[in-house]
């Protein structure tokens, strides 16, 4: 894989993280969503949740973060599809 290094924010939702990382622009929104998934310690499937840049889905997790139009230091946020029932 190539592509010029691209350092992004990742907040996971459940967990309230913010996951600072650094991926390539050929990276896809799946791989950083499967990595923060990784790093916030859900073992969820990665189907389970989605991904929103700018308020927004993003509904095709096969596109690259260069794709999507991520730019340094952009913000993602990882939450569940559906809500759980608070107990």
């Amino acid at each position: 894989m190539s592509g010029a290094p691209l350092p992004v924010r990742v907040t996971v939702h459940e967990a309230w993280d913010e996951i600072a990382m650094d991926v390539l622009t050929t990276t896809t929104v799946h791989e950083v969503k499967q990595r923060a998934l990784v790093e916030a310690r859900l073992t969820d499937p990665a189907g389970e949740f989605l991904v929103k840049f700018r308020g927004a889905e993003l509904a095709d997790e096969s596109r690259t973060v260069a794709d999507v139009g991520i730019p340094a230091d952009g913000a993602l946020i990882v939450l569940r599809r559906r809500r759980r029932p608070m107990r």
